[in-house]
C-alpha cells in the first residue's frame, strides 16, 4: 500500500492547508478564520534526556527500564510550568489560546489569523531558497524555541498521493477463519516471523493498547469488525477506539462520505493488522483531521504524535502516513519552520516517547529509495533514530504475473521489476522497500561500528529521467561508503504478490453527464507495501509487552545489540543477487544491509532475549 505523503504542489492556504496569515487582508475582513500552529519548545537538559532514553533500555544503567511518566518528563526533561505560562500570557493579549501537552514540549496555539498576525508579524524570508517565514518573539520566549510549526504567509495547496500496490489473484471469501488468516491475514504473518510460538503462551497482546498515528483520514468500525470475523479473530467494537486530535467526530466522518478515498482503505489496513496480529490489544487510531484546512498537514502530524505520547496510553504506535519526504529541494516553501528544524521537533516528541517506554514503529516507503520521483534519493520524514523504520521483503512464491514465469526461492527484500506490467513501466514507478541513508538525522550511536552500517553495495537497475524510472537492461554494481542514519532497521513480508487482504467499504464516486453518482461498494483486495509490516510489528510489540513486567520501550538499540550477538534473533538478508530494494543490494557476511536492515525478526527469540 502506498504511503500517504502530503507534497506541497501549488499556491493555495495558510497556517494549515488553508488561508493566508496577512496583516493587510486581516484589515479587510469582517471575520477572521480561526487557525492551529505549533510551538515546539527546546529540551532544558537535552544532552541529559539523549543519554537518559539510552541508559533505560542498557542493563548495566541504573536507570534501566525506570520509564518516567509524562508529568516526570516536564520536571526532569520539558519547560518549566513557569515558562509554559510566560507563553500564555504573552499570547492571551493578542486573543490566542496556549494550550501545553503533558511533557512541556509541544504548545498548540489556535486563534484568528488576524491575532496570529499581530503576534508574531510574520514575514517571508527572500534570502531563504524556501521563502521561509519568519516571526517576531519576545527576547524571553524566542530563547526557548526549538520551532514555530505551521505558519504560513502565502498559501501553499496540499494533496494526498495514493498508489494501491494491489496484487493480480483475488481473495477466496469462500476459505475458513484459519485458512484464510494463513493466508492472506495475521496468521501468514504470525507463521512467517515466529509469532505461534508466543500465541502459544497464551500471549495476545491483553492489557495492551496500540496506537495508529493517521492523517487526513477516516474509517468505518464495520469494515475493521468485517475483516477480523473472517479471520477469527474478536471483532467486538470496544477493541476499536477514535481518539480526535484535530476536527472532532462530526467533522472527521465528511472524510468517509466524500467517497472510498484511498486514504480510508490505508487507515482501514493499519487497524485491521494491529488488532488482527495481537487479537487481545485494543487499537487506539489518533486522527488528525482538518477538513476545513485550519492546521497545516505538519501541524496534524507533530499533534497526532504528541496526543498520543502525552496520553501514555498505548506502549507501541505505528504510523504509515508522513507528511513529506526529507527533502529541503521539496520542503514546504514559505512555511515557518525548516526541515531540519521540523526533524528536530519529530526527535524530541518521540525521545519523550522513548522515555515513557512507548516504542514506535514507521513504514519505510514503498518505492524503494525514492519516496518520491526524483534523480538524488529521498526518504520519508520519519527516520527519526527514535523511531524504529519497517522495510519490505517478499516471501518464496512461484506463479505467472502478467504473463511472466516469477520464482522467489527464499524470502528476499523487496524490489520488484520482474511482475511490473506495462502499465507500471509505463508510469515509470516501481514497487519496493524504503531504504537508504536518511539526509536529515546523523548516524545514531546504536548503529555505529555494526558490520554494513556506512558501507553499501548497489545496483543501477532504474535510470531516471524526466519525472519517471525505466529498467536498466545492464546494470552496474556500485560499492561505497554513506553516511546518516541507515534505514530501515528491521523488515517483513511487504510485496503485494505475498501480501495480505484488506477489507473497505464506502461510496465510489463518478460523474455521468454533468451528474454526480454515488455507488456503494464492499471491496476485498490483496495488496502490499511497509503500511502492512509497520502495524503488525507494533502488534508484535503488544504481545511481547504482554508477557513481559515491564514494556520495552527504545527498542532500536536493543535489537541492534542482540544482533551481534550469537542468539540474536535477527536474520539478515545479505544475498548480493537477487535481494534488493530497486537500488541497495545485500551485503554478502554483513549483518546490516540498506535493503532490508537488520533483516527479518524472529519473535520468539526475541522475546526470550527480552526477558
Amino acid at each position: 500500500m502506498k504511503l500517504k505523503t502530503m507534497i506541497a504542489v501549488g499556491a493555495g492556504v495558510l497556517i494549515g492547508l488553508s488561508g493566508a496569515i496577512s496583516t493587510q487582508a486581516a484589515k479587510k475582513t469582517k471575520k477572521s478564520p480561526s487557525t492551529t500552529f505549533d510551538i515546539v519548545l527546546k529540551s532544558r537538559n537535552q544532552a541529559g534526556l539523549t543519554n537518559f532514553v539510552y541508559d533505560t533500555v542498557d542493563k548495566n544503567s541504573p536507570d534501566f527500564q525506570k520509564f518516567i511518566s509524562p508529568s516526570q518528563f516536564a520536571d526532569k526533561f520539558g519547560q518549566t510550568d513557569s515558562t509554559v505560562n510566560q507563553f500564555r500570557d504573552y499570547f492571551k493579549k493578542h486573543k490566542i489560546t496556549v494550550s501545553a501537552y503533558p511533557g512541556n514540549v509541544v504548545l498548540r496555539l489556535t486563534g484568528t489569523r488576524a491575532d496570529v498576525a499581530k503576534a508574531l508579524k510574520p514575514k517571508v524570508n527572500k534570502k531563504s531558497s524556501t521563502k521561509q517565514v519568519t516571526y517576531k518573539l519576545p527576547s524571553h520566549l524566542k530563547d526557548s524555541v526549538t520551532a514555530v510549526v505551521g505558519l504560513t504567509l502565502k498559501p501553499t495547496a496540499t494533496k494526498n498521493q495514493h498508489n494501491m500496490d494491489n496484487s493480480s489473484q483475488k481473495v477466496d471469501l469462500t476459505t475458513g477463519p484459519e485458512k484464510f488468516s494463513n493466508e492472506y491475514g495475521p496468521g501468514k504473518f504470525a507463521n512467517a516471523y515466529h509469532l505461534n510460538q508466543l500465541y502459544d503462551q497464551h500471549l495476545n497482546g491483553k492489557g495492551q493498547r496500540i496506537g495508529i498515528i493517521a492523517t487526513s483520514a477516516n474509517f468505518n468500525v464495520s469494515d475493521i469488525q468485517e475483516y477480523w470475523q473472517k479471520n477469527g479473530i474478536n471483532a467486538d467494537k470496544s477493541r476499536i477506539n477514535r481518539v480526535y486530535v484535530q476536527d472532532g467526530a462530526k467533522k472527521s466522518k465528511q472524510l468517509t462520505e466524500m467517497g472510498l478515498l484511498p486514504s480510508q482503505v490505508e487507515l482501514s489496513l493499519d487497524i485491521q493488522q494491529a488488532g488482527g496480529v495481537a487479537p487481545g490489544a485494543i487499537v487506539d487510531t489518533y486522527l488528525a483531521n482538518s477538513v476545513n484546512e485550519n492546521a497545516s498537514s505538519t501541524v496534524l502530524y507533530l499533534n497526532a504524535f504528541t496526543k498520543a505520547i502525552s496520553d501514555n496510553n498505548d506502549k507501541q504506535l505505528s504510523t504509515s502516513f508522513a507528511p513529506t519526504i526529507e527533502d529541503k529541494q521539496s520542503w514546504f516553501p514559505g512555511t515557518s519552520e525548516s526541515l531540519t528544524q521540523y526533524n528536530k521537533a519529530l526527535n524530541l516528541i518521540f525521545q519523550q516517547a522513548a522515555a515513557q517506554g512507548t516504542t514506535i514503529f514507521s513504514a519505510s516507503g514503498d518505492n524503494g529509495p525514492w519516496q518520491k520521483p526524483m534523480k538524488r534519493q529521498n526518504h520519508l520524514i520519519t527516520s527519526s533514530p527514535y523511531v524504529t523504520v519497517v522495510g519490505g521483503t517478499t516471501l518464496p512464491y512461484t506463479k505467472v504475473v502478467n504473463g511472466k514465469y516469477v520464482k522467489v526461492n527464499k524470502e528476499r527484500a523487496w524490489g520488484d521489476i520482474e511482475t511490473a506490467s506495462q502499465a507500471t513501466i509505463k508510469r515509470g514507478i516501481f514497487p519496493g522497500g524504503g531504504g537508504g541513508f536518511s539526509a536529515v538525522n546523523e548516524t545514531p550511536r546504536f548503529q555505529l561500528g555494526v558490520p554494513g552500517v556506512n558501507t553499501f553495495r548497489a545496483l543501477d537497475i532504474l535510470k531516471y529521467s524526466k519525472g519517471k524510472f525505466t529498467i536498466n537492461k545492464s546494470p552496474s554494481v556500485i560499492m561505497g561508503e554513506g553516511h546518516g542514519r541507515n534505514l530501515p532497521d528491521i523488515s517483513g513480508n511487504a510485496d503485494a504478490e505475498t501480501g495480505y487482504a484488506t477489507y473497505a467499504s464506502g461510496k465510489e464516486l463518478s460523474v455521468v453527464k454533468g451528474k454526480l453518482n454515488k455507488k456503494a461498494v464492499k471491496k476485498w483486495v490483496i495488496s502490499g507495501g511497509t503500511s502492512y509490516t509497520a502495524p503488525q510489528m507494533a502488534a508484535a510489540n503488544a504481545i511481547m509487552n504482554s508477557g513481559l513486567g515491564q514494556p520495552i520501550g527504545f527498542l532500536n538499540p536493543r535489537i541492534y545489540a542482540m544482533a551481534q550477538t550469537v542468539n540474536s534473533p535477527m536474520t539478515p538478508l545479505d544475498d548480493a543477487d537477487n535481494n534488493n530494494n530497486l537500488y541497495y543490494t545485500g551485503q554478502p557476511g554483513k549483518i546490516y544491509n540498506q535493503a532490508t536492515g537488520l533483516g527479518t525478526v524472529n519473535f520468539n527469540q526475541l522475546f526470550t532475549n527480552l526477558k
